[in-house]
């Protein structure tokens, strides 16, 4: 199937809110799917998962904790050797520098602890909006609202955003959220967009908001599209005999 656009218009706030609280009751007990056992290794396991599942993450991050295990370690540690741990987890050139500068940032700045202010946790090399308020959300149980490819597309498919940056999508989450919800909502829609939601095709079948969202019907309509498409490719092909037969005559 072609891609399917995302709807054009919001939904009505009572149904998003709706949407939500299904949301909500389907996944209880989401939580984010990294491994980690302190704040420092929640902070690298999230640089690393940037373009890379969290699957993937944590089948590298224990080898990567065990010859690194505090901000001091990793802050010292040879490039090369990092990237060599890290490798399966994509743009790990990059990422290995990003968590070797951050660990120094959080090591000399901060005294090797893991700031929870929002500002400063932007200030490290490597931590971007999203990355803050995982950390935040997770170690320090702040307020904070994570964008992700996952939240990014369920959120427009349900029709509660037409934002086209992270930040767009995430004031307009929050702004139907209590504050308390914030990061439990980054987990509704991360597992509903692995479970159910997913890219390129969703399974709005099994979706559990299905009756009130509006991709199903652009789905429809897409397919009926190709299906007239399809009977006049065939009705072409079935004149194009006759037309050259009159030719040869």
């Amino acid at each position: 199937m072609a891609s399917i656009p995302f709807p054009k218009k919001k939904v009505p706030r009572e149904t998003a809110i709706e949407q939500l609280a299904v949301l909500e009751r389907t996944y209880p007990h989401a939580v984010t799917a990294l491994n980690y056992e302190n704040d420092f290794q929640l902070l690298v396991a999230v640089i690393l998962s940037a373009q890379c599942t969290d699957a993937r993450v944590n089948m590298t991050t224990p080898a990567l904790f065990a010859k690194y295990p505090t901000p001091q370690k990793l802050a010292v540690a040879d490039q090369s050797a990092v990237e060599k741990i890290i490798k399966s987890c994509g743009f790990f050139r990059m990422k290995a520098r990003n968590i070797i500068n951050c660990a120094r940032d959080v090591a000399e700045r901060f005294g090797g602890v893991v700031p929870r202010d929002r500002e400063d946790l932007e200030s490290l090399a490597g931590v971007g909006r999203k990355t803050a308020s995982v950390v935040m959300a997770a170690a320090f149980q702040e307020a904070a609202l994570a964008v992700d490819t996952h939240v990014f597309r369920v959120s427009h498919r349900l029709g509660i955003t037409l934002g086209k940056t992270p930040r767009q999508v995430e004031d307009d989450l929050t702004a139907l959220l209590p504050k308390s919800k914030w990061g439990d909502a980054t987990h509704w829609l991360i597992m509903h967009g692995r479970a159910i939601c997913k890219a390129p095709t969703p399974q709005c079948a099994r979706c559990p908001v299905n009756e009130k969202c509006p991709t199903p019907a652009i789905i429809s309509r897409m397919l009926t599209a190709r299906v007239r498409a399809g009977g006049s490719a065939v009705q072409a092909r079935r004149r194009k005999p006759a037309a050259s037969k009159a030719k040869k005559r």
